[in-house]
């Protein structure tokens, strides 16, 4: 694996990531390993569009749309 070294990180930073990594009770290597890794997307795996909405909205109920009758599709343009 690689080694990553990070200089003059602002002292109020590298507090908030010590408070951060004590509190999901790891280092503040693997505290930044992991806010790395999230940033970079690797640990979310690719989202549905569709499934995501309906996650958000299921807890609301569902409704029922009177949909209109399917039309044929018309004639597409000739260029002869």
């Amino acid at each position: 694996m690689a080694a990553i070294t990070i200089r003059n990180i602002d002292e109020a930073l590298k507090r908030q990531l010590r408070i951060r990594a004590a509190e999901h009770g790891r280092s503040m290597e693997e505290e930044a390993r992991d806010i790395l890794r999230q940033a970079m997307g690797r640990t979310a795996p690719p989202r549905d569009l569709g499934q995501a909405i309906h996650r958000r909205f299921a807890a609301l109920g569902g409704i029922e749309l009177d949909l209109p009758p399917r039309e044929p599709m018309s004639e597409a343009p000739r260029f002869d």
